[in-house]
């Protein structure tokens, strides 16, 4: 009988939610949460272990993560690997996807798992490994382990395996050579998607081009100490009230703020709304998101002219890109109004922060330099962001509040810093600029 082993997140895990978020890896010799049903669904197959991690364990701390698990991975005897199903969560479909990718790299066994197609964790990984397409939320568990275990069993007799859309994953631009059942002919073929096409009719075609949306980068600003600087986040930054009722997930609004004369954003007065993570770390102190109390010792430094009066915020968990893109060109048409010469923006979780992306690449489309600051780098590479600063974490990515003030203000400092000399830097494609500190 083979052998797998599952990789849940610490929710599925079934140790906490958001407060275990940062929980190290956790090996257990049992079947927890989903492995539970996968197991009972697989044939001729047994789930021996199950790994549980933190999502912001390994976003924030990758290579210790993997370190971690491939240890334990080392010394066991397994023919399968499975991961999630991960939903719409992006935190945890890029960890599904990272893990499963040195997996099969490091033990060259196969690997599966499955995500929601808004999750970021799709474009990231699709052409790397199998991942079926899943539900938004975790009301599709039993239904994603299905399909998911429908194919693995598949696999296992040798039985035969149709192509992607046909056994439910998303397509990997491998092409094979089959016998056609109708028997159509290649001339037969294209001419009646030609006339299809004539006639307005609906075809699919047999070779899909994927579409790229990459944007060029924007010309730098020449003389940072004449610009005036906008600030945007997706960590949902608001006044208490939350005015303009941004969503808490799957956002369709954004809100703007005007923070004239405030030197920074005080906890009481402002906080986050985002559902993604714990908002305690941002609550008690928003500028870990939303650094005004940066921006305003370089402007009052000279660094830069003017910070433009209002900030600007939306919520990126679980947004769609194409509600991230409509708000961005919404966003963008302000800024150009204001005039507006550079613009920084910060991003927290997975979807959170491709939202951000989706928002930096109409930014950049307008010709406005832009820089990125975020933990998920990937993500925003794979987005389309031109310029990214890393953070240090997802819910409190410019100050760890275990660390004393002095520290927290060091960090923010310096990364705002380089984001700002970001923007007069001249590069001719992506670029994650090196922080010291």
């Amino acid at each position: 009988m083979k052998k797998a082993i599952v990789y849940l997140n610490q929710f599925f895990g079934q140790i906490g939610g958001e407060d275990k978020a940062d929980q190290k890896p956790i090996f257990e010799n049992s079947l927890v949460g989903p492995a539970v049903e996968f197991n009972k669904n697989l044939e001729d197959i047994e789930i021996t272990h199950t790994i549980i991690c933190g999502d912001n364990y390994m976003g924030s701390n990758k290579e210790e993560a993997i370190k971690e698990i491939l240890d334990f991975l080392k010394d066991k005897d397994f023919d399968l690997f499975i991961a999630g199903p991960a939903f719409q969560a992006g935190r945890y479909g890029v960890a599904c996807g990272e893990i499963c990718k040195v997996v099969k790299d490091t033990f060259g066994v196969k690997v599966f798992t499955s995500m929601h197609e808004e999750n970021p964790g799709v474009e990231m990984f699709k052409k790397e490994m199998i991942i079926f397409k899943g539900g938004k939320s975790a009301a599709a568990m039993r239904k994603n382990i299905k399909t998911i275990t429908n194919y693995i069993n598949k696999l296992n007799k040798n039985e035969k395996l149709d192509g992607a859309e046909a056994e439910g994953y998303f397509t990997r631009g491998i092409r094979k050579q089959v016998w056609r059942e109708d028997e159509l002919v290649a001339t037969e073929r294209v001419m009646d998607m030609l006339l299809k096409k004539i006639k307005g009719e609906k075809f699919v075609t047999e070779l899909p081009i994927p579409k790229t949306d990459k944007v060029p980068v924007a010309t730098p600003i020449k003389d940072l100490s004449t610009a005036k600087i906008a600030i945007l986040n997706t960590g949902g930054i608001v006044p208490i009230d939350n005015p303009d009722k941004i969503q808490s997930a799957s956002a369709t609004r954004w809100g703007k703020y005007d923070v004239t004369g405030m030197q920074r954003l005080e906890g009481g007065v402002f906080k986050t709304i985002h559902a993604g993570f714990d908002p305690a770390a941002a609550d008690s102190d928003p500028n870990r998101i939303l650094p005004l109390d940066a921006l305003r010792h370089f402007e009052k430094e000279g660094k830069f002219k003017e910070l433009f009066k209002y900030f600007y915020t939306t919520v990126g968990t679980g947004t769609t890109q194409a509600e991230a893109s409509r708000m961005g060109k919404e966003i963008v048409k302000e800024l150009l109004e204001a005039n507006v010469d550079g613009v920084l923006m910060v991003s927290t979780w997975g979807t959170c922060t491709r939202c951000g992306a989706t928002i930096v690449k109409e930014v950049e489309r307008a010709g406005i330099p832009v820089v990125q600051l975020c933990n998920l780098v990937p993500v925003a590479l794979t987005t389309g962001t031109n310029k990214i600063v890393p953070t240090i974490s997802i819910p409190y990515p410019l100050g760890d509040p275990a660390t004393p003030i002095e520290e927290q203000l060091k960090l923010r400092f310096h990364r705002v810093e380089v984001a700002l000399e970001a923007l007069t830097k001249d590069v001719e494609e992506q670029t994650v600029f090196k922080v010291q500190i």
